[in-house]
């Protein structure tokens, strides 16, 4: 006999590239400041000394101060002229607040719906210009909590503070391995692309209603 498949009732969702745009997109616009668009996301993603350096810096095992003394000296490495301080800043300059999917936060909790910010954090400012406690019930940010995405430890843990079980949880995400990690414990996945999208897959998959259709502001 199949089972019946888990009623979706919570809903995680990430902050970089979800409620803002793409974190590639500003990356790249650093890099090409730099006279390489693909530099910085060449070494966060593939040089070990630039990965353990953010690996350390979104779990809160080094501050902000070291993190941008480590990766600057990364990118002077590989010919970029570059100063350290106030580099992450820098990096997410480009970064702007997507008010749809704020809006979309909005209406789920307006519907009733658990939400969790569950965040990988960037630098002493990457927050700046939002007031977390007001877009989700609970806030789950690595560097305070000292796991990151995508261990399964911190899904657990933001639905253990919502009061859910994982089997009852979405994750919106931009990053497939986001998704990954937290399907390993029951969360079901949400690959964001953009606002009236992931409204329409929460809608169709879940069931989720929010009281917009896409289309609308």
């Amino acid at each position: 006999m199949n089972r019946a498949a888990p009623e979706r009732s919570a809903v995680l969702v990430d902050f970089g590239g979800v409620l803002t745009t793409s974190v590639f997109a500003a990356f790249e616009q650093f890099g090409a400041a730099l006279g390489d668009p693909g530099l910085p996301l060449r070494l966060l993603g593939g040089d070990p000394d630039s990965r353990r350096l953010l690996a350390d810096h979104e779990s809160g095992r080094i501050d902000a101060e070291e993190f941008e003394q480590g990766f600057a000296g990364r990118l002077r490495a590989h010919g970029a002229v570059v100063t350290a301080e106030g580099l992450a800043a820098r990096m997410q300059a480009g970064l702007r607040r997507d008010d749809r999917t704020v809006a979309l936060l909005d209406d789920l909790r307006a519907a009733g719906v658990p939400v969790a910010l569950v965040s990988n954090a960037f630098g002493r400012d990457c927050y700046a210009g939002f007031e977390l406690t007001a877009l989700a019930d609970e806030v789950v940010i690595s560097a305070e909590v000292g796991i990151r995405k995508p261990s399964r430890r911190i899904y657990a843990l933001a639905c253990e503070r919502l009061g859910v079980a994982p089997e009852q949880a979405v994750m919106i995400d931009d990053l497939q391995q986001n998704l990954d990690g937290a399907a390993r414990i029951g969360i079901a996945g949400v690959l964001h692309t953009d606002a009236d999208r992931t409204r329409s897959e929460l809608a169709e998959r879940f069931g989720f209603v929010t009281g917009q259709v896409p289309g609308q502001v």
